[in-house]
């Protein structure tokens, strides 16, 4: 098994990685909408959700992946009130065929300000979609 890392690595104080790889399965860990010095981005759960996808796309690029390449991704939001933004936000990040989902609402996540994350499970090489838009 291979810890993948990205920079900035805002993981390895909690002793826990971005992602790991092991064969050609990639596990990502929730990636939630924090800018390049860790803090949550401002302009509310849509620029959270856009900079959550980020960070993913970065980790996964760091394990030798793509978002084509996602299998699995589950989406943890603290309003499912959001839910259609959520749906508007996998439109714009994934293809067809899209990856299984699981969106689940949370009472909260790491950081009070939080309002998604996202976790997934890549397969190298897959490409189980066209290229994504955005």
């Amino acid at each position: 098994m291979d810890r993948i890392v990205s920079h900035p690595d805002h993981y390895e104080p909690f002793l826990l990685s971005q992602g790991v790889r092991s064969g050609n399965l990639l596990f990502i860990s929730g990636q939630a909408g924090a800018g390049a010095d860790g803090r949550i981005v401002p302009g509310g759960f849509q620029a959270q959700g856009e900079q959550a996808f980020a960070n993913l796309r970065r980790v996964l690029e760091a394990g030798g992946a793509s978002l084509r390449d996602v299998v699995k991704v589950t989406i943890f939001v603290t309003d499912m009130a959001h839910f259609a933004e959520v749906v508007a936000l996998r439109r714009r990040f994934f293809a067809p065929p899209y990856p299984a989902d699981t969106i689940a609402e949370v009472r909260a996540l790491y950081d009070p300000a939080a309002q998604i994350e996202i976790e997934a499970i890549a397969v190298v090489g897959a490409g189980v979609g066209s290229p994504p838009c955005h």
